[in-house]
């Protein structure tokens, strides 16, 4: 078994290997053929099979990539990420790292047929409401993990609110050009939502869930920060009815002059996405429109002086990701902004289009997912590691 690091390939340590999780999921991948290495000439051969790749489920963050050779014409993948997947003592391995233990997005153990119903009496409970309608649609067709908890009533709640974004993401989810060789995996909220739509799903969360986290910023939307009026108002208003919700927003950052008035409002966590802390790289990625990337380490120390809760959505490329120069850079601005905890998640796209990104990039020695997170611990000895947004209590 092989596994891809950048543009290379190695066999994985021991200590790569876990055995697939529950919840994770297959991939055939069209166009590609497997790669192995023959244990006798320790050469690289192509197989005549198709690659298979893995998707570790949430919680856990890749450490390396499926090893295939494309056939010339082969399409582009769709927007997951994809596992290096071995077979052995009749189970699959997948080169992967648990990072988070809540089970907030496991649902093994829950019926479909439970989150349907209760998808569908919020629907009958609450007709008017176009964002639980929504919500439901989403829970249903797109099997969303964060609409499944809000028909559920547990853990984390979605509040989609904006249509519009001010960065052209090359793996957004919600919105792709038609040249672009691939589908969005969402449809994109079509319409704003009033504030009373907002406030009635966050009253419904919380009067159900225990710990109930609400986080504006999803995916099935652009950027939330274009809506910071929206969002203070129906915060404020809300707030001192329920004290006990972390209210979070997912953000790309990009307006440092938001981040104070979503903390007078009564928001107290916010989660910044970045591919990379060198410009050029996040620049290439996100494609921003009227913002650059010293606005985003700007948000983040705006936010820190405001007293809000501040994770790194980092999305994790192995090979180019725990790379020395990226390394660096990541540890000289997480010890620069006082960053709270990053959230290791991968970056879901098709590898050969990241890659080309970097091709040209002196990016040094890989130093893989374990020792990336061990060294900027050490630099960063505050610095807490994770998956998803945490609950912080009243």
């Amino acid at each position: 078994m092989l596994s891809r690091q950048g543009d290379g390939f190695a066999l994985p340590k021991p200590d790569d290997l876990i055995p697939l999780p529950s919840s994770s999921d297959l991939f055939l991948l069209p166009g590609r053929k497997a790669l192995g290495l023959d244990p006798d000439t320790g050469d690289i051969q192509v197989v005549e099979a198709l690659a298979v790749a893995g998707f570790a489920s949430p919680g856990h963050t890749l450490s390396g990539l499926a090893a295939y050779a494309p056939a010339p014409g082969a399409p582009r993948l769709p927007l997951y990420a994809y596992g290096a997947v071995g077979y052995r003592d009749d189970r699959f391995w997948i080169t992967a790292s648990l990072v988070d233990k809540d089970q907030r997005q496991d649902f093994s153990g829950i019926p479909l047929s439970e989150i349907t119903r209760n998808a569908h009496e919020l629907l009958k409970k609450y007709p008017k409401n176009r964002l639980i309608r929504h919500l439901v649609g989403c829970a249903l067709n797109s099997c969303c993990p964060a609409a499944r908890n809000l028909a559920l009533g547990r853990f984390e709640a979605p509040l989609p609110t904006s249509r519009t974004c001010n960065a052209r993401c090359i793996g957004c989810i919600s919105l792709q050009p038609e040249d672009a060789g691939f589908q969005a995996t969402q449809n994109r909220i079509a319409f704003t939502p009033k504030p009373d739509e907002i406030i009635q799903v966050m009253e419904i969360h919380c009067a159900r869930a225990k710990k109930p986290v609400l986080s504006f910023g999803q995916g099935c939307e652009g950027e939330p920060l274009t809506q910071t009026d929206l969002i203070c108002e129906a915060v404020s208003t809300v707030r001192t009815r329920i004290p006990q919700a972390t209210i979070n927003v997912n953000t790309n950052g990009s307006l440092p002059e938001s981040a104070s008035r979503l903390a007078r409002s009564g928001v107290n966590s916010v989660r910044v996405s970045i591919n990379s802390s060198d410009p050029d790289l996040y620049l290439s990625y996100y494609k921003p429109v009227n913002y650059i990337f010293d606005q985003v380490k700007d948000f983040i120390l705006e936010a820190k002086q405001n007293h809000l809760f501040v994770s790194l959505n980092l999305l994790y490329f192995p090979g180019v990701t725990d790379t020395e120069s990226q390394l660096g850079s990541l540890a000289g601005f997480i010890a620069e902004t006082k960053i709270d905890l990053i959230q290791m998640r991968n970056l879901n796209l098709d590898p050969e289009i990241y890659l080309a990104l970097v091709r040209d990039k002196d990016l040094g020695p890989q130093t893989g997912l374990a020792n990336f997170m061990k060294r900027i611990k050490k630099q960063c000895p505050w610095l807490g590691f994770g998956y998803f947004n945490p609950y912080l209590g009243r």
